[in-house]
């Protein structure tokens, strides 16, 4: 943190504008020594940078500058707006190196505004999220996150745990003074309604990790059922070899979609038959397997061929599915035997495909569950809720106060674990401010 540094904080290559990030204890007196002096705080200045040795002119660029703590590291920041050319920005970054700067690490940025406790963990994730974002759905939930919602949602989480141990502590050290005689089972019922809120928290389908990484979504069906045209027609593009030979798929051919600002990963798999091929059983299995880890399944059949008894059977095993009858050009969708209702398409004409648009997209809602409540977004969120979850309920069957306490402590110290922050002295803070212990 006693560095100065600095990277290039729009894209690489060629532009009309590059725009250079510092930050740290010697931003102001690299700027004052390219520029000549400060700019006022937070208002672009259009300034001449000159080499600190030599004096000669390196850019026309305007400079912005944002003392600390209110700035997006909470250190001493300045952005310096360059022309873009390759050669400009060379000679600047070779400037700032020669004035004691040093290139940044990957996220060292929000790296320094979460240590100086501009934001939290799920903060700093949010932000990356949001680089990355590809949908608009994608897009509000980074940015949800990113203005605090778990950060709040974890925080609440805190406060109330630590007043829970301070309550559990003081009723262990202070057990003779004259405190309430129910302290610790007041603590108690509080830790058990904390993990119940908890535990309902994590019941959420994994909605913010599939909305993430992008929902997962596998076309199953007999040989020659049209899957590899179904997914070409819903990709816009010619994705997987499509052929009247049977069996032309053997692996998994995937592609990514945007569902109703959903993303979602659809996968074409092998033709579902029994088959004496090592290679085609080899497709099977992975077709199935794929089956398997789906959040949402597409079945389809020919409608000019009946379904045969293996995708019956999928279709009777798997409720909920979407059903899809295919070239439905060349005859009509058959009435089926099984629950659901076929979606008739055509990928040569093009009948269906906006309705099977639909039906994708608000499942793809549903499954997202947007505009719930804030969602996890990460593994590790889960499994340290989980943690603190199983925590408090080993704290509530504890068969001694010390126990108890370290149960509290236990799941404090995981959900700090999602935000980042942990601080013992608020513990102690909490038990004198509420018991008054020493007066």
């Amino acid at each position: 943190m006693t560095d100065t540094i600095f990277a290039r904080a729009s894209g690489a290559g060629q532009a009309a504008i590059a725009v250079l990030r510092l930050s740290g204890p010697g931003t102001a007196a690299a700027v004052a020594r390219l520029a000549g002096k400060l700019p006022a705080p937070r208002q672009a200045s259009l300034r001449r940078l000159r080499d600190p040795d030599g004096g000669e002119v390196l850019d026309e660029a305007l400079v912005l500058w944002f003392p600390g703590p209110a700035s997006y590291t909470g250190e001493d920041a300045a952005e310096l707006h360059l022309h873009g050319g390759s050669a400009v920005v060379a000679a600047v970054t070779e400037a700032l190196a020669g004035l004691g700067c040093r290139p940044a690490e990957p996220g060292e940025f929000t790296r320094r505004a979460f240590l100086q406790g501009r934001m939290d963990l799920t903060q700093a994730e949010a932000i990356a999220d949001l680089i990355a974002a590809e949908t608009t759905a994608q897009r509000r939930q980074a940015l949800r996150q990113a203005d605090g919602a778990l950060a709040r949602l974890y925080g609440g989480w805190t406060e109330r745990l630590t007043r829970i141990l301070a309550q559990q502590e003081a009723a262990i050290e202070f057990e003779m003074d004259d405190l309430p005689t129910d302290v610790a089972d007041r603590a108690r019922e509080a830790a058990s309604t904390l993990a119940r809120e908890i535990d309902a928290h994590l019941d959420d389908g994994k909605r913010g990790e599939r909305l993430r990484e992008g929902l997962s979504i596998a076309i199953l069906g007999a040989p020659n059922a049209g899957k590899s045209s179904l997914l070409n027609a819903l990709a816009g593009r010619d994705a997987a070899i499509v052929s009247p030979m049977p069996g032309t798929t053997r692996d998994i051919v995937e592609c990514r979609l945007e569902l109703g600002g959903v993303p979602a990963i659809i996968a074409d798999t092998a033709g579902l038959r029994t088959s004496t091929d090592a290679i085609e059983q080899e497709g099977v299995r992975r077709a199935l397997r794929r089956a398997e880890e789906a959040d949402l399944l597409i079945i389809a059949f020919a409608a000019d061929a009946p379904p045969d008894e293996e995708t019956l059977a999928l279709l009777r095993q798997a409720p909920g599915t979407i059903i899809v009858a295919t070239k439905c050009d060349l005859a009509p969708a058959p009435a089926l035997d099984t629950p659901g209702t076929a979606i008739p398409t055509s990928a040569r004409t093009g009948e269906g495909l906006d309705q099977l648009h639909q039906v994708l997209a608000r499942e793809a809602a549903r499954h997202a569950g947007l505009g719930e409540a804030p969602a996890l977004t990460r593994s590790r969120h889960r499994a340290a809720l989980t943690e603190a979850a199983e925590q408090l309920r080993l704290a509530e069957r504890a068969p001694l106060p010390e126990l108890a306490a370290e149960g509290y402590r236990a799941a404090l110290l995981a959900i700090g674990r999602v935000t980042g922050r942990v601080d013992v002295e608020r513990i102690l803070d909490s038990i004198f401010r509420d018991f008054c212990i020493g007066k």
